[in-house]
């Protein structure tokens, strides 16, 4: 039975599970994208072993182009994701799933090459090698969902600060490898 309350602004445990849960939804995903793929990763918080998390897995799709969108976009949205365009985001689609919430999974389509992609991949790559990083984020993902336990804009303008600088520091290490 799925739990009525977002969690959006709920952190739990790491669960062992969501690796395996990422590679069956990626399976799912690749086969109805088929060759728009050009690369997909299990990306966000319940990619990094250890770290706590909202219960819902983070994938990423990237793409040669994002033209046209109906190459991703009907076949997501035929598994079952709902497209959520951002006008300040041209350059980086996002998927829910399922279209109602409470929601399992995020899908980011981006294309490949692309900043948007590189920093998701930064970000995940600091946090599984740094696990003093991976605890300071955790911390910070905690204190806001007790500040904003039912506003999901509020919790994540609430951790805003701190991810810009763990993307920076990210995107630093990852110049240098």
């Amino acid at each position: 039975m799925r739990e009525e309350r977002d969690p959006a602004v709920q952190i739990v445990d790491y669960d062992p599970a969501w690796p395996e849960e990422a590679e069956r939804e990626l399976a799912r995903v690749a086969e109805a994208l088929g060759e728009t793929v050009v690369r997909l990763d299990h990306v966000g918080s319940t990619s990094v072993p250890g770290l706590a998390a909202k219960p819902i897995v983070d994938l990423q799709v990237s793409v040669a182009g994002l033209e046209p969108q109906a190459a991703y976009v009907e076949p997501l949205e035929a598994i079952g994701y709902l497209f959520v365009p951002f006008a300040t985001s041209p350059e980086y689609h996002f998927f829910g799933k399922p279209a109602e919430r409470p929601r399992t999974h995020h899908l980011h389509v981006c294309l490949a090459g692309s900043h948007e992609e590189l920093r998701h991949l930064a970000v995940r790559d600091y946090l599984r090698a740094d696990r003093e990083e991976a605890a300071r984020y955790e911390a910070a993902k905690r204190e806001s969902a007790r500040l904003h336990p039912e506003d999901r804009v509020a919790y994540m303008e609430g951790k805003d600060a701190f991810v810009a600088e763990l993307e920076r520091r990210a995107l630093a290490v990852a110049k240098e490898l």
